[in-house]
């Protein structure tokens, strides 16, 4: 196995137990390493650190995926699959839920979702798409699946040389996927639908609408299948809107209300549009949720991505009567939790209210953080009140 050395004084951050070595950490690459290969990474003298995948063509040259030196074959990738199967049925999590969050389960690289049987699987780096039939053959071994679909359609991909895809790879899949979550069921479309076809990460954000919910009129932007939507009418909203861009998601969300038959209003509709809009009617709402896709896809596009969920939020707290509370989120995770409450700050001046901070919350707990990476938590879920 190929080596690498870590520069003098630059191996305290790993050995605290961040998984990633960058490119200029490292005193050289070997000229002949392929990306994905599997190496040994060294401290300035020569003594063992850990052992990780390496990519000569990125920033982050090694994402570590262990610190003990032993075969990363299937046995380790079932052990690792299995522990984090584990946790999730201590956690009480069901039979669907985020089954391997990347670095956070120990495998930098692979996000696999569970929904009922079948399993969507995202490889994103050059090592672990190396390692993918291994990993495959594991969740296999560890969840005996009717299906397995590769949600290999991600940009990220293409950072790390490789092509983009979505395929069946094992078992079959006939249409959407019937799944529940806290008490509601929802159609899936693993498939085609964004990410993998359903977000994870806000299921324990959304049950705090039990409190927020009840005897108020709701707007929910960006409302994708409906699942926020969905959970403040079950917690007694008097009526709820719902708002995406994509008649797919609306067409989608109709039949999980209708499945779980809760009267909700769903519209196809450009949010920035809508809200504007909104505000023209003097239209107003005791609750609303703002949870967009990530407008940060680099850090290059912090400051316009800042401007995007300032209008927004600014927006959606002109229409909220006094007293409402505001539910509003990021997961662009280029935008951390100071930068995020600086923006709902400014918004809340230019809105010309007062915003009082209730809760701040992250990602669902199976999405683990890992504690040493503070890159692992990406969702912000801010609660507000606003005056």
């Amino acid at each position: 196995m190929k080596t690498v050395k870590l520069k003098k004084k630059e191996d305290r951050r790993i050995l605290r137990g961040h998984p990633w070595v960058f490119s200029n950490e490292l005193e050289r690459v070997p000229d002949d390493a392929a990306p994905g290969e599997l190496v040994d990474v060294l401290d300035s003298t020569g003594r063992f650190v850990a052992r990780g995948y390496l990519n000569p063509h990125s920033l982050i040259a090694v994402r570590i995926l262990t610190r003990k030196q032993e075969p990363v074959d299937r046995d380790f990738f079932r052990s690792r699959i299995e522990t984090a199967r584990n946790l999730r049925v201590q956690l009480g999590f069901g039979d669907s839920f985020r089954a391997v969050f990347s670095e956070g389960d120990g495998l930098p690289g692979l996000i696999v979702d569970k929904y009922a049987d079948t399993l969507a699987v995202q490889s994103s780096t050059a090592g672990m798409e190396r390692q993918l039939d291994t990993v495959l053959d594991a969740l296999t071994e560890v969840y005996a699946p009717a299906a397995i679909v590769l949600r290999n359609d991600t940009a990220s991909r293409e950072l790390e040389g490789l092509l983009q895809e979505k395929k069946v790879v094992r078992g079959s899949l006939a249409g959407p996927v019937l799944i529940e979550e806290s008490g509601l069921k929802y159609e899936i479309d693993v498939l085609e639908g964004q990410k993998t076809g359903f977000f994870f990460d806000q299921r324990e954000n959304r049950q705090a609408l039990r409190n927020l919910a009840p005897g108020r009129r709701t707007l929910d932007c960006f409302c994708y299948v409906g699942a926020w939507s969905l959970n403040a009418a079950q917690f007694g909203a008097t009526e709820v809107i719902g708002i995406d861009s994509s008649a797919k998601a609306t067409d989608l969300a109709a039949r999980n209300a209708s499945l779980n038959g809760l009267a909700v209003t769903f519209r196809t509709a450009d949010v920035f549009e809508e809200l504007r809009s909104l505000e023209k009617e003097r239209e107003r709402f005791g609750l609303m949720i703002l949870d967009p896709p990530a407008f940060v896809k680099s850090r290059a596009k912090v400051r316009e991505g800042l401007r995007g969920y300032k209008e927004i939020n600014l927006r959606g707290m002109r229409l909220l009567e006094p007293g409402g509370f505001l539910v509003t989120c990021s997961c662009s995770h280029h935008i951390d939790q100071d930068l995020f409450t600086e923006m709902l700050i400014d918004a809340a001046h230019s809105a010309g209210r007062q915003a009082r901070l209730l809760e701040m919350r992250s990602q669902a707990r199976d999405h683990p953080m890992l504690l040493a990476a503070r890159e692992t938590q990406y969702l912000k879920c801010a609660i507000l009140v606003i005056d």
